[in-house]
């Protein structure tokens, strides 16, 4: 297990290392000025989009809206609390910096994966509409990548398991227990009794549910975090000076904080960043794929948002709290650095709050997941697999709350870059079609197309 243990490390430290992050960061840069900034300039368009898209306007299964709340459920999770917490304590203030710039350059990639997804999806063997990169790949490049589309699925269908389902529940069940004494049994019980309640029921269920979740969970933790920032108002302008300063020079050692130099402000900005918002990663264009859409760029403007909500907004909440809040020095790392943030700032409450956001990320996340995962399993194997894979996912769950994750964690990880890879190769060699059809619908619709208009294109 020990030898285990240092390969599949090693292999972590390839997969996320200089060539990975490079990559990540030159595929979003190359699309976003392929697009000529498109997706930063459209994001007005995209939100008036989206508050039109509750209802379908075309063939799909769920709505635009809960197509990306379904993405959201997946991506605001642990990362936006924990991730954040870990990237600022091993790289610095700095590292926010960089998961801006991840974000930034990450809408451009997520509205490329969302283009491909809807314009390459098909309908399975039960009349169901499946998509993403297992999908553009093999449609979109041909048979002869088919293999780089299995690839994909294979590293998702494994993944999943980890990042979206143990990781999860391990931490929801461990919060609940350090916060409230929570038995983990009990807490793992209880998770997969509604994670079934939900994933049973399929894309419509999970939409539906994370369609009145996902809002609710997001806004509330934005609403507190704002009066976290609001208490250390005098801090902001010293954490902001700090957070750009610190992105291209070393932070010093300081109490608890053990500096960082800039490699690691990039590194873990970077890093955390991508596994917060998932741009890139070809999670989300799974969800996006059975959306109720009239085209692919309709469907890509919505999606591409999902990264500014999740990094831009929530991780720069958590990010400035820390910093605000004056905890960064404490020591602490990880999910129990941004509560001490929270419960420093309102005590007898803050830390409560975030052990119940966690919770709730968590579980949005798991059921999120599930559908990612399936998805993979059934391109590999057919939909007739899928309730049996539902039901080993809800038998997981209770192993990922009462077990040691530790090596899932980092085989998890792992996994996870290894998905991105074969869709950041898929999105490059499918660029010329992602500006094709944008160019075509903007020149057909301009600005002003909206959701159920009539001179919305098939595409």
């Amino acid at each position: 297990m020990e030898l285990l243990n240092s390969v599949v490390g090693w292999v972590n430290g390839v997969v996320w290392g200089p060539p990975m992050l490079i990559l990540i960061l030159g595929v979003g840069a190359f699309m976003q000025i392929s697009l000529k900034l498109m997706p930063i300039l459209r994001m007005p368009h995209g939100f008036k989009l989206l508050a039109k898209g509750r209802q379908g306007t075309g063939e799909g299964q769920i709505s635009p809206f809960n197509a990306l709340m379904t993405a959201l459920s997946a991506t605001i999770g642990t990362g936006n609390i924990a991730g954040v917490a870990t990237a600022v304590f091993l790289g610095g203030p700095g590292a926010l910096f960089w998961m801006w710039m991840t974000a930034l350059v990450g809408m451009a990639t997520k509205y490329s994966e969302a283009v491909l997804a809807v314009k390459y999806r098909e309908r399975d063997s039960k009349g169901n509409y499946v998509g993403g990169p297992m999908y553009y790949i093999k449609n979109g490049l041909g048979q002869k990548w088919a293999w780089l589309g299995a690839a994909f699925a294979i590293f998702g269908a494994i993944a999943a398991f980890g990042i979206g389902n143990g990781v999860q529940a391990n931490g929801v069940a461990q919060v609940l227990e350090a916060n409230f004494g929570f038995n983990t049994s009990v807490t793992g019980i209880v998770l997969m009794v509604l994670t079934g309640a939900v994933i049973l029921g399929g894309i419509t269920r999970i939409g539906a549910v994370a369609g009145a979740l996902v809002p609710f969970m997001a806004v509330t933790y934005v609403a507190i975090g704002l009066i976290v920032l609001m208490l250390n108002a005098d801090q902001i302008g010293h954490a902001l000076n700090l957070v750009f300063t610190h992105a291209f020079t070393p932070s010093a050692a300081e109490g608890g904080f053990a500096g960082a130099a800039v490699w690691a402000a990039i590194r873990f900005g970077v890093a955390r960043g991508v596994f917060s918002n998932e741009a890139g990663l070809g999670s989300a264009p799974i969800a996006h794929a059975a959306a109720e859409t009239k085209g692919p760029v309709n469907q890509g403007l919505i999606a591409m948002l999902g990264t500014f909500i999740d990094t831009i907004i929530v991780c720069s909440i958590t990010g400035l709290a820390i910093i605000t809040s004056g905890v960064l020095t404490s020591g602490e790392s990880g999910a129990a650095l941004t509560s001490l943030a929270f419960e420093t700032t309102l005590p007898g409450f803050g830390g409560s709050m975030i052990a119940i956001a966690l919770s709730i990320f968590a579980f949005t996340t798991i059921i999120g997941w599930s559908y990612y995962g399936e998805k993979c399993v059934g391109y590999l194997m057919g939909a007739k697999v899928l309730m049996g894979y539902r039901v080993l996912w809800i038998a997981m769950i209770y192993f990922g709350a009462t077990a040691d994750l530790g090596f899932i964690w980092l085989l998890a990880d792992t996994l996870n870059a290894m998905m991105a890879l074969p869709n950041l190769i898929a999105i490059a060699l499918l660029s010329p079609v992602v500006v094709k059809v944008t160019q075509e619908f903007f020149a057909s619709n301009g600005a002003t197309e909206e959701p159920g208009s009539s001179k919305s294109p098939a595409e």
